[in-house]
């Protein structure tokens, strides 16, 4: 799955939400706490991290490419 970039960055748990990886904000701070997401291949434990062009996160066996507008 792609997710175009209208900003700068956007940071993991709202990536999680926008692309309907999750229900809301407390499901993602849950999987990402529990070490389920991974940013560019490596567990990613920081819901705020920020997510930029060309950055893969991927939950589930769902992989999602960052891309710009």
């Amino acid at each position: 799955m792609e997710f175009y970039l209208k900003d700068d960055f956007i940071k993991l748990g709202q990536l999680l939400k926008a692309a309907s990886l999750v229900e809301n904000g407390a499901d993602a701070k849950f999987v990402i706490q529990n070490g389920e997401v991974y940013l560019n291949g490596k567990v990613e434990t920081q819901r705020g991290k920020k997510i930029v062009v060309g950055d893969v996160v991927k939950y589930k066996n769902k992989e999602v490419t960052v891309k710009k507008i």
